[in-house]
C-alpha cells in the first residue's frame, strides 16, 4: 500500500512537468544559430516579458509579432519564432502571462498545461491589447526592421491576431491560424489570411459568418482550409509524436503559404497612431550571444 501510495505521488508531481514538456522543440530550439533574447516591455505598470529572435541578414527586415496559443509562450511558439526568423524575419513572441504566475513569473512559472490554459482564458481584453500595442510599438522601433510589421496567431492567439487587426491600423497583415474572427470587422485595415483545420468544427462552424462579414465590409479576407488536419496542426505537425499525416502536411503547406505572403508585404497606409517615445532603461546582458538581455522600455 505504501509502495503504491508513493508510486501515485510520483506521477501527480510528474504529470504536470511531462503536460509542459516539449523537449524536442527545446532541442530544436538550443541548436539555434540565431540570436534570441528577452526584453521587458512596460506600459503603465506593467511589466511585459516578450521573447525576440533575429535573422541572419544583412538588409532590414519586416517584424512579426508572434501570438502564442493557449498553452502560452511555450517551447514550441518560440521554435515557430525561431523558424520565422530562419525564413528571413525578425519576431517578437510576447508572454502575455507575463506576471500571472508564482511570484510574479510568465508561462515558465504555471504548474502545467492546466493552470496555463485557465490563465490564458481568464486575461482581459483590454491587457491583452494593451500589451500587442505596446510590442507593436517596440517592433516598429526596433533598428534592423524595415518598418513594416504583421502579426500572426495560433488557436487563442489566432482569434487575438484577427481582433488586433481591427484596433491597429498600421499593420501590413494579420495572419490567422485556426482562430475565430471578431464581431466588428469594420475597422480592420490591412488584408487578413486565414489558415484553417478542415477537423476542427469548432472554428470550421464560425467561418461562413466571418467570410461574409469581412466581404461585407470590403476586407481583404483569403481563408484556406487543410483538408484531415485537426486543429493546432502547426504544432502538431511538427512534434515527432503526430499519428496523422495530414496535420504534417497541412504544417507544411501552411508555413510555405505564410512565409510566401510575408515575403509580399506591402507597407500599410500612415498610421493615425501616436507612438510614445521610448525611454530605454540600462539594459544587462550575459556573456552568452544567446542569454537573457533585459530592456525595459517606455511605452
Amino acid at each position: 500500500m505504501r509502495r503504491s501510495t508513493l508510486l501515485s505521488l510520483a506521477l501527480l508531481l510528474l504529470a504536470p512537468l511531462a503536460a509542459t514538456a516539449q523537449e524536442w522543440a527545446r532541442t530544436r530550439l538550443e541548436a539555434s544559430p540565431r540570436h534570441r533574447e528577452y526584453v521587458t516591455l512596460k506600459h503603465s505598470d506593467r511589466s511585459l516579458q516578450a521573447f525576440v529572435v533575429y535573422p541572419e541578414v544583412k538588409q532590414k527586415v519586416p517584424v512579426v509579432i508572434l501570438i502564442h496559443e493557449i498553452y502560452g509562450l511555450s517551447d514550441w511558439a518560440k521554435v515557430m519564432a525561431d523558424e520565422l526568423a530562419a525564413a528571413g524575419y525578425i519576431v517578437v513572441a510576447p508572454d502575455l502571462l507575463s506576471g500571472a504566475g508564482a511570484n510574479g513569473g510568465g508561462t515558465d512559472s504555471f504548474s502545467g498545461t492546466d493552470a496555463i490554459t485557465k490563465a490564458v482564458s481568464g486575461l482581459s481584453v483590454d491587457q491583452v491589447t494593451a500589451d500587442l500595442d505596446a510590442v507593436a510599438d517596440f517592433a516598429e522601433k526596433i533598428p534592423a526592421g524595415n518598418g513594416k510589421i504583421a502579426v500572426v496567431g495560433f488557436c487563442w492567439g489566432g482569434s487575438k491576431s484577427f481582433s488586433f487587426a481591427t484596433h491597429r491600423p498600421d499593420l501590413s497583415a494579420a495572419f490567422v491560424f485556426y482562430g475565430s474572427g471578431p464581431a466588428d470587422v469594420s475597422t480592420i485595415k490591412a488584408p487578413v489570411y486565414g489558415f484553417y483545420a478542415g477537423n476542427d468544427a469548432r472554428i470550421g462552424a464560425t467561418l461562413p459568418a466571418t467570410t461574409d462579414a469581412m466581404k461585407a465590409a470590403g476586407k481583404t479576407f483569403e481563408p484556406v482550409t487543410y483538408d484531415g488536419a485537426g486543429h493546432g496542426f502547426m504544432r502538431a505537425g511538427e512534434d515527432p509524436s503526430n499519428t496523422n499525416p495530414a496535420n504534417k502536411k497541412a504544417r507544411d503547406e501552411g508555413f510555405a503559404r505564410l512565409t510566401k505572403l510575408l515575403s509580399g508585404l506591402k507597407a500599410p497606409a500612415r498610421s493615425s497612431i501616436t507612438v510614445p517615445a521610448t525611454t530605454p532603461s540600462s539594459a544587462k546582458e550575459s556573456s552568452s550571444c544567446h542569454g537573457t538581455r533585459e530592456v525595459a522600455a517606455i511605452m
